[in-house]
């Protein structure tokens, strides 16, 4: 495997905070006009959270997007940086960015928290083992 291929989950990673942006975007927008909030008035984050309530599944998904991803991405730059990118680094890296679409889609659809909670602790699990993986190959 071309030692590049390893970084697609990022893109893929990349992209789906893209469409979750651009979602809460028009979401929040949308409810700001029908509500006629002035800009202003959420301007505190809290502010936000009071007002913005029918937006704040795809803005608390965004925020989410930038928590346990963070792991993510560092291991995947590490994982091209060291050259152990493998079939075993893209399945796992892979699984994590394909349980984040997933993750995405129960958070900013239906929201059930049990779902969405075993699809995350599936996908953190990957990013654990891949951390693991990576400093057995690196320092045993």
């Amino acid at each position: 495997m071309e030692n590049y291929v390893i970084l697609a989950p990022t893109f893929a990673m990349v992209f789906l905070t893209f469409i979750v942006w651009i979602t809460m975007y028009r979401t929040r927008v949308a409810e700001m006009k029908a509500k006629k909030i002035h800009p202003q008035k959420v301007a505190q984050s809290k502010d936000a959270k009071e007002l913005l309530i029918d937006s704040a599944a795809p803005a608390n998904n965004f925020v989410n997007l930038f928590e346990v991803p963070i792991l993510f991405y560092a291991l995947n730059i590490l994982v091209y940086l060291t050259e152990q990118g493998d079939d075993l680094f893209l399945v796992l890296l892979g699984g994590f960015v394909a349980s984040r679409y997933i993750h995405s889609y129960i958070q900013i659809t239906y929201n059930q928290v049990m779902h969405r909670f075993r699809v995350y602790v599936a996908g953190a699990s990957l990013v654990w083992v891949g951390w693991g993986v990576l400093a057995w190959r690196l320092f045993v």
